[in-house]
């Protein structure tokens, strides 16, 4: 694969990283209830024990997956690429 596919398909998967914690950080509620449906699927039935808990380590969750995602697709948007 050459290297600057190789950019691209990372800073895709960035972008996509970068939305997920946007939605983590604006909606922990629907977060955290689209998480007990899955696992009310596959038969587990999960609640928190406590729900101000959950939301907040939610949106800490998703703060970093955003300043993460953003950090390397800056990282990627910068690099040269020598080919």
């Amino acid at each position: 694969m050459r290297p600057q596919f190789f950019i691209t398909y990372n800073a895709i998967f960035c972008l996509f990283i970068l939305s997920f914690g946007l939605f983590l950080v604006s909606k922990p509620e629907l977060a955290i209830e689209l998480q007990r449906r899955f696992y009310a699927r596959i038969n587990w039935k999960i609640e928190p024990i406590s729900l101000p808990k959950e939301l907040r380590n939610t949106r800490i969750m998703g703060l970093i997956l955003t300043v993460l995602s953003v950090v390397t697709l800056f990282y990627l948007l910068t690099i040269r690429v020598t080919p």
